[in-house]
């Protein structure tokens, strides 16, 4: 321990690199949680769809959806969210289930849907992925 901070001084470089990498470890492990947005496996969101009826947005592109969506999935690109929420307000207190192709881009949607009030918005775990993965339906816009 006494030999600690000359290694700092002679290795600051991959100091500095290895508490940036632990820094963005710890804030993809526990981001989730501190956001206050939960994540569900494929099968708790088919229960939330089932017995609570969720609501389901798909927040990928127009020509991602067409491509194959969850059934009774509504369409609102991310980008889009912002300005189309006002179309979810009769579900302010309804669980609200988001997701894009891999459960990465649908943190940002679920945060502003949040701060916008939404009570209960939850983030399908691995995005359509896993929604795939677990064998469960998919439909096509024809």
């Amino acid at each position: 321990m006494e030999r600690l901070p000359e290694f700092i001084a002679n290795n600051l470089i991959l100091v500095i690199l290895f508490v940036s990498i632990l820094a963005l470890l710890m804030w993809n492990i526990f981001g989730t949680t501190m956001s206050g947005i939960t994540q569900l496996v494929p099968m708790e969101a088919t229960r939330l769809l089932n017995h609570e009826k969720a609501i389901l947005i798909d927040i990928r592109a127009s020509a991602d959806f067409s491509a194959g969506h969850i059934l009774s999935a509504r369409n609102i690109p991310g980008a889009e969210l912002e300005d189309r929420k006002k179309e979810l307000q009769k579900y302010k207190n309804a669980p609200v289930i988001l997701y894009c192709n891999r459960g990465a881009d649908s943190m940002k949607a679920g945060r502003i849907l949040k701060y916008a009030g939404y009570t209960k918005v939850y983030l399908l775990k691995g995005g359509l992925e896993s929604w795939r993965s677990a064998n469960l339906p998919i439909t096509r816009v024809t």
